[in-house]
């Protein structure tokens, strides 16, 4: 067991270690201490219980990142009851049925969100609000509730949580549009926590960037969780983390590490590294002789180190599928980069590689984590591809209120399907191949993972995103581009739409090359929006 079984014990391992260090704060703003933390969560405890909480009920949190956010979590959690943290963009439909389903007896949000957080046909009996304004009689500032419970006796609320307890409900917004409720004790987390540890060393005096919703399993355990086990500051964004915006915050905050998902490392290879690398025929000539590649990304990768503030010892990409093209870069480039895998269900981690480790193949996620067994089940015997099942002590308690699912999914022995396919190699690293649920079965018996196709056409520096269809037993890929650089090579609307027909007929020759005959494209198509997608930028496939 961690030496703190619960993420509220984790904090105060931390305040008494690091009373005066920084822990949360907001960009260009001052951080408040752990100390100050520790005392906000204690008094917000002591709040909620006196205004009626108990071991086990619901406490939801729509809003958006802030240190406030996080005291509010751990104030629940500390409380005994469990949170049910939901995405800033759930439609207020959404966030209505969670609110009925989980009984949420109260809920923490903010002015902006407060449309979607408190409706007139299902109003939770208690509101606060964490930015402080009173968008409606009957909300209560979060300061009025710090005052509360800071005159009241603390005793009761703190460490009022168990290991095994209930720590949080997450509502999953996956690909294939069944949001399932998922529960984390705080064992569960604790254990993935110090898992993650074992990852990077983190010292006390590290920063990190917060750019993806804490809502998100990934970012509170890698982002929020883990800093805090180390004594770390987190610096919250409240701005959309656009390149020019992350460009100006990292100059000012110098972050150690950012976790962040493939789609902003791709975007800023796609949109400022080839750019630049193709801009000269002699550059175009060198990137061909390998020695020549590698010095001129490596001068590239140094551009992209300043660019995240000069100061970035690691960058942990996860929550979706990094192109093998970008890998290739980053390695070649000694950018500091680490690759994971996981799952809500798994709080989240389950594998992850790089940081310079040999070992780990690019185009792989990397090893099991330490304390996560990994196994393939039902291998194809020609490709070594099958389900991947995990087990260890992050693995979830089950769905809330579904324990037929959760019998489907888990099975006696532990083992989690986690959904996704894959193969682990001779090294122990895992490569994964696709969802099981997104396999294309052609009428002929053969078998289509899109996810292959996909990653071929995004290769391709034109290609923001892609998704292959099958349409009346045609495989169709969907191809979004890259506007900017389709608007410099074609001036005027016939101009474009002869570019756009040519560009199309080389990405489906170029990709049909390196298929067999049941798996090339019949139809490439352009789309001219951007696909609809998960908070971690992944594509929600059922919705095409």
């Amino acid at each position: 067991m961690p030496a703190w079984p619960t993420i509220n014990e984790l904090l105060e391992v931390s305040v008494r270690r690091y009373p005066e260090r920084p822990a949360l704060g907001m960009a260009f703003a001052p951080a408040l201490s752990y100390q100050a933390l520790s005392q906000a969560v204690h008094s917000l405890s002591a709040a909620l219980l006196a205004r009626g909480l108990r071991a086990g009920d619901r406490v939801a949190i729509v809003a958006e990142n802030s240190p406030q956010w996080g005291m509010a979590y751990l104030a629940i959690t500390g409380a005994g009851g469990v949170a049910v943290p939901l995405l800033p963009d759930f439609p207020a439909a959404d966030i209505a049925h969670v609110l009925r389903e989980t009984e949420a007896k109260f809920v923490f949000t903010s002015a902006r969100l407060w449309h979607k957080a408190v409706t007139a046909d299902s109003p939770p009996p208690g509101v606060f609000t964490l930015d402080d304004s009173a968008p409606a009689p009957g909300a209560m500032p979060l300061s009025d509730l710090l005052q509360l419970g800071a005159a009241l006796p603390q005793e009761e609320a703190i460490l009022a949580a168990r290991p095994e307890a209930i720590a949080a409900i997450i509502y999953t917004s996956g690909t294939s549009g069944h949001a399932k409720a998922v529960m984390l004790s705080h064992a569960n987390l604790s254990a993935n926590v110090r898992s993650a540890q074992t990852l990077i060393a983190i010292p006390p005096q590290a920063t990190f960037l917060s750019i993806l919703p804490l809502s998100h399993t990934y970012e509170f355990t890698a982002g929020f969780l883990l800093p805090l086990s180390c004594g770390a500051r987190v610096v919250f964004v409240d701005q959309t983390p656009t390149p020019s915006v992350l460009a100006t915050i990292c100059r000012h905050e110098q972050p150690d590490v950012i976790c962040a998902v493939p789609l902003i490392i791709d975007k800023i290879y796609k949109k400022k590294v080839l750019p630049a690398l193709r801009e000269r025929p002699w550059l175009r000539q060198a990137i061909k002789v390998s020695w020549l590649r590698r010095w001129l990304r490596r001068r590239a990768g140094a551009a992209l180190l300043d660019f995240f503030g000069g100061q970035l010892k690691v960058m942990a990409i996860g929550g979706a599928a990094l192109s093998g093209e970008t890998e290739t870069f980053l390695r070649e480039a000694r950018f500091p980069y680490l690759t994971g895998y996981g799952l809500t269900e798994a709080s989240p981690l389950l594998a992850a590689g790089g940081l310079g480790d040999p070992s780990v193949a690019v185009g792989s996620v990397g090893p099991p984590v330490p304390g996560v067994e990994l196994r393939i089940g039902d291998p194809a015997p020609q490709t070594g591809i099958g389900r991947v099942l995990a087990r260890g002590a992050n693995i979830m308690l089950g769905y809330y209120g579904n324990p037929t699912l959760t019998a489907e999914t888990i099975d006696r022995q532990g083992w989690l399907d986690t959904g996704d396919l894959g193969l682990i190699d001779e090294r122990g690293n895992l490569h994964l191949k696709g969802r099981t649920k997104s396999v294309i079965v052609l009428a002929n018996g053969e078998n289509v993972t899109p996810e292959i196709l996909e990653e071929r056409i995004n290769c391709f520096a034109e290609v923001l995103e892609s998704l292959v269809v099958a349409d009346d037993e045609r495989l169709t890929a969907l191809i979004h581009l890259d506007q900017e650089q389709v608007d410099r090579k074609a001036k005027t609307p016939a101009a474009r739409q002869l570019y756009v027909q040519e560009l199309l007929r080389h990405i489906k020759q170029a990709v049909n090359r390196e298929m067999p005959p049941y798996a090339k494209l019949q139809a490439v198509i352009e789309r001219r929006e951007p696909f609809i997608k998960t908070a971690t930028h992944k594509i929600k496939r059922y919705l095409y």
